[in-house]
């Protein structure tokens, strides 16, 4: 996909109204009502348009699309699982939502139905939880149910508000236009303002004997469970959308979207860096010395790590593969495991008369220690934590 800041013909720095108008530009110019339903590549491009739209009027998504480019955005994306099926029917919706435009431009072009019984009924709010993920879970993926609290439709007044043998009515206030207008006079000539009716909310109809148990809304507020599939590799800068799944409009509105914020917590064990998993190993002189075989933890399970002979401390010696999956990705991370050499405070008599021994016949220690490329252990060591 192009970049989606040269799909709406707009720089890098444009604000919020210059997206709007740009995109709203484009949507008119491909939008299947527009080219007498459309074609294959004016569908694909006005999808494409659209989710361009989503992103960079999102402050949120547009930071992470900023940082990590479309890549970054598989976190927010539509579709069963919350990842990266934006489709057509997901650029209506959108398109839907901010003008007014599904299945008639009429909104689009600023031409209002008359009929306020025609025009789309405000979308439901969106919901937004978090959910807590261990370095396992992440590892392995995850199947979370969670409760919410949402807004479902009345079932009273089945959703529409109103009290059984009433419906909503023509607005007094904007005779159903749905529409205030506000007139001023100033040196330059009149200038007419034109907003949504206060009393209606744009909508043209209100209800004057309204549900006693919703109180007109046509909503109540009810716990449910959802279940929400984490892929494999997700870090806490990912989060899912799951289309349909907030609260529902008011008056049998179309239902908002719930968005799911992921908290990756910090492990007792690992340090994580992108894929890759670090972990600090103490070893005893002789172990570093003489080399030796140590049981040591995976994420999932114990691995046996093989220390050489004469490992210096502050190396680090990886494990290729047994990090963390990258997501959506076909690579594996390493494990990356730095030797500390442990210097004990207090001997025994036994331990005391060796070491004397060794002191006697041991090498003086050089001035710097340097091996791979004339690379010191520190240096290395600091770019592998980098």
């Amino acid at each position: 996909m192009a970049d989606y800041y040269n799909l709406l013909g707009i720089s890098r720095d444009a604000g919020t109204e210059e997206i709007k108008k740009a995109y709203r530009k484009l949507a008119l110019k491909y939008h299947p009502d527009k080219n007498k339903g459309g074609s294959k590549k004016n569908d694909e491009l006005f999808k494409q348009g659209t989710q361009a739209y989503e992103v960079l009027s999102d402050p949120e998504k547009r930071a992470i699309y900023d940082r990590y480019g479309e890549q970054g955005l598989k976190g927010s994306s539509s579709g069963p699982a919350g990842f990266s099926n934006f489709d057509f029917s997901d650029a209506i919706e959108v398109f839907m939502r901010d003008f007014g435009g599904f299945g008639n431009l009429d909104d689009a072009f600023g031409r209002r139905s008359k009929n306020p019984r025609d025009r789309p009924k405000p979308k439901g709010e969106t919901i937004k939880i978090r959910i807590r993920l261990t370095l396992k879970e992440v590892h392995s993926g995850a199947t979370k149910k969670v409760k919410i609290a949402a807004l479902d439709a009345c079932g009273e007044c089945s959703g529409a508000g109103a009290a059984k043998g009433s419906g909503p009515v023509s607005c007094p206030k904007c005779g159903g236009s749905g529409e205030q207008r506000q007139s001023q006079r100033t040196m330059f000539g009149q200038f007419v303002n034109i907003g949504a009716c206060s009393n209606c909310r744009g909508q043209g109809l209100v209800i004057l004997d309204p549900c006693g148990a919703c109180r007109g809304d046509g909503r109540i507020r009810v716990q449910r469970s959802i279940e929400v599939e984490v892929p494999p590799g997700v870090t806490s800068e990912n989060f899912i959308t799951l289309r349909g799944q907030g609260n529902i409009g008011s008056q049998n509105g179309p239902r908002g979207d719930t968005v799911v914020l992921l908290d990756v917590q910090e492990d007792d064990i690992f340090f994580r860096e992108g894929s890759n998993l670090y972990f600090e190993l103490p070893v005893t002189f002789s172990q570093a010395t003489l080399g030796t075989e140590i049981e040591i933890p995976g994420i999932l399970e114990k691995i046996n790590l093989k220390v050489p002979a004469g490992t210096q401390s502050g190396e680090v010696l990886r494990l290729r593969g047994k990090g963390l999956p990258e997501l959506q990705g076909q690579s594996q991370g390493d494990q990356l495991v730095r030797i500390v050499v442990w210097t004990p405070d207090q001997l025994t008599k036994e331990q005391e008369d060796i070491f004397k021994t060794l002191r006697s016949v041991e090498d003086t220690a050089p001035e710097s220690i340097r091996s791979e490329g004339d690379k010191s252990v520190w240096s290395r060591v600091k770019e592998v934590f980098r």
